[in-house]
């Protein structure tokens, strides 16, 4: 049995901003709108905003672990749903049609997959203004009689599309399944999709001392700064790039950007007040508090912050996706003592913070991480794969030398600077600029990139000269022809197989054409998809693989892709689902996972239970499908999260 759902609902909390927990735990929420349909019978509508009550058959369907519920981002409605009805409701029975379609490598949308798919029930173009009126504040004004609320009454012909609206978004969603019914979600992703649901519905404890501390100190830091910037330029707001621009002409200074990088570039020729309203604008416009107040404005009331994690939110690869604090993206820890520095800041002590350390804003940048602390009577313990990306490359294409490093020492930056120049490893020491040379080109050159990635990499900032790059190019690649020749045997293997709509393989790595999807079969049997592939001139000329998907302007578009590309996708593939296996054991042995990011994982663990050394250990196994892959993972344990 399979029952479709979909809610309308409203709360005093944004939604986008604080995610669905936070939304869901407010005073004010509650649910509106009820559309339901079981199997393939006619769908349904309970107006619980207007007196309905929940159908018997629905709330006994919702606690049936027997019954299938199906809707699109159904973390949404399952959250919601158990909050309105005051019980948990486990995921364990619960399918997401959002997630179904990212693994085509679809949109994440309703909207954007209907309109991918060319269904006949899509969604409605009017809910956006819909749920804008019933389901958020309004303003309170003298027309409506200042209510800050619109209910049903307030206008009976919306509330009537509206709950049409709520129907039609079932509807779709059940099209979008049946269009996809020769796609299921395989076994072992829905395994994973409760996994993650698990760890999304535990979160992650904050130290919410920490967090409205260091706002505050960045709030006493800034007003400082702009005091000091205002003595220096008398301008009437300092921070108006308009009127900095303007004081900068007045003394001499054209610029077209005010930019990190732009105004860092001004700074070696800049001398007097120049040079200090330079330094100025840089801590100005320094963003060190942002993630703090995305903390607070998504944490619950036990102090615990949920849903940071987006399953399949990178759909080329399978990768997780950081949400609301974008946990992804940290910010790195380098201070020799964060205890310290915490403590400061939890304990008011600004003025000792600025006389301590190089910079207030750094300082509370690098303490972001630190506001995710593990719950009393227990500690974190911190773990990650070990260069995952180069030791998953090395394994598919066979580079032996690389795979005999993993398999020993481990010191791929000084090896690959032996390999590369013939300098015997023992005379690569780790401040030489041979192993300097050796990681920029292990960090920049893995995935075809050339001369634009090492200098994207920061290249030219290490000393190197532009003319040393093409050959740098050139001594890696002659290092690693194993590689360089397995990006070029899966273009012509993915081309072959579009082409001859036919099957294909290099090495563990499969392809296949179906319905008008490239497919690319992983050793671990997931698919990576590429829809509606076909050829076309690219940037660099001549003909090239092409697909439709989502580019980097969040738009469906067609987009060009070629060998060293598809190998990307397909190492960062298969390194998420080691990091996912790895997980399940974790969960298996009893472990509760509360956060993980690219390779990690982050575990309370209660004190004196396991180690950072039996959690690693678990970690490394490698799987059967990747026999002879030299695993490794490092692990410690903190009382507050950080990089080790």
């Amino acid at each position: 049995m399979n029952l479709s759902l979909d809610i309308e609902t409203y709360s005093d909390v944004d939604l986008t901003k604080a995610g669905v927990y936070a939304y869901a735990e407010s005073p004010d929420f509650t649910i509106l709108l009820l559309a339901y349909a079981f199997g393939d019978e006619e769908t349904k509508i309970a107006d619980l905003a207007c007196g309905d009550q929940m159908p018997r058959e629905v709330h006994d369907a919702l606690t049936d672990e027997g019954v299938i519920k199906t809707a699109f981002n159904a973390l949404f409605e399952r959250t919601c749903l158990a909050r309105y009805l005051g019980i948990s409701l486990s995921p364990s029975s619960w399918q997401c049609t959002a997630v179904q379609s990212a693994m085509l490598a679809l949109p994440r949308s309703l909207e954007g997959v209907g309109e991918v798919l060319g269904i006949q029930r899509k969604k409605m173009k009017e809910g956006t203004d819909l749920v804008r009126y019933f389901s958020v504040p309004c303003r309170a004004t003298q027309a409506n009689g200042g209510r800050k609320r619109n209910l049903p009454q307030h206008a009976p012909e919306k509330w009537e599309l509206f709950k049409n609206y709520c129907i039609r978004d079932v509807e779709a969603e059940r099209e979008i399944r049946w269009k996809l019914k020769n796609f299921p979600i395989p076994g072992s992703e829905m395994e994973l999709y409760r996994l993650d649901q698990e760890i999304n519905d535990r979160g992650i404890l904050i130290d919410r001392d920490l967090v409205t501390r260091a706002v505050e100190c960045d709030l006493q830091y800034k007003d400082a700064v702009t005091a000091q910037a205002y003595e220096l330029t008398g301008l009437n707001n300092p921070n108006s790039v308009a009127q900095i621009k303007g004081w900068l002409s007045g003394h001499g200074v054209e610029v077209d950007s005010l930019d990190k990088k732009s105004v860092k570039g001004l700074l070696p020729e800049a001398d007097g007040e120049v040079l200090e309203v330079l330094k100025l604008r840089l801590i100005m416009a320094k963003t060190s508090v942002k993630k703090y107040e995305a903390i607070e404005r998504s944490v619950c009331s036990d102090g615990r912050v949920r849903g940071l994690l987006q399953f399949y939110g990178a759909n080329r690869t399978g990768r997780w996706a950081g949400r609301l604090v974008q946990v992804q993206n940290l910010p790195q820890n380098h201070l020799p003592d964060l205890s310290l520095a915490r403590n400061l800041i939890k304990q008011g002590r600004y003025e000792d913070v600025e006389l301590l350390f190089d910079s207030t804003p750094g300082v509370l940048s690098e303490l972001i991480r630190t506001a995710f602390v593990p719950k009393p009577g227990t500690r974190f313990i911190v773990a990650d794969f070990s260069a995952i990306e180069a030791r998953v490359l090395a394994w598919f294409s066979g580079e032996k030398w690389r795979l005999d490093v993993f398999r020993s020492h481990g010191r791929i930056y000084e090896a690959s600077a032996s390999a590369m120049f013939g300098i015997p490893i023992e005379e690569i020491t780790k401040g030489s600029p041979l192993r300097q040379k050796g990681k920029i080109a292990e960090l920049a050159l893995g995935y075809g990139g050339s001369v634009g990635a090492l200098t994207a990499m920061g290249a030219l900032d290490t000393g190197l000269s532009e003319s040393e790059l093409p050959v740098l190019v050139r001594q890696w690649r002659s290092a690693n022809p194993h590689i360089t020749k397995f990006w070029w045997d899966v273009d012509a293997a993915a081309s072959a197989s579009v082409r001859e709509k036919t099957e294909k393989a290099v090495g563990k790595v499969g392809f296949s054409y179906k319905s008008g999807i490239l497919f690319v079969t992983l050793p671990s049997g997931r698919k990576l998809s590429y829809i509606k592939p076909k050829f076309e001139i690219n940037k660099f000329g001549r003909e090239g693989l092409t697909y439709e998907g989502i580019g980097e302007s969040k738009k469906w578009l067609r987009i060009e892709t070629y060998g060293p590309k598809l190998v990307e996708n397909i190492v960062q593939a298969t390194s998420r689902d080691l990091l996912a296996l790895a997980m399940l054991r974790l969960r298996d042995r009893g472990f509760e996972i509360v956060m993980h990011c690219h390779d990690e994982a982050v575990m309370e663990v209660p004190h004196g239970d396991s180690s950072a050394r039996e959690v690693c250990g678990i970690m490394a196994i490698a799987p059967d499908w990747a026999a002879g892959l030299p695993l490794r993972a490092d692990g410690y344990e903190c009382d507050f999260y950080k990089k080790d």
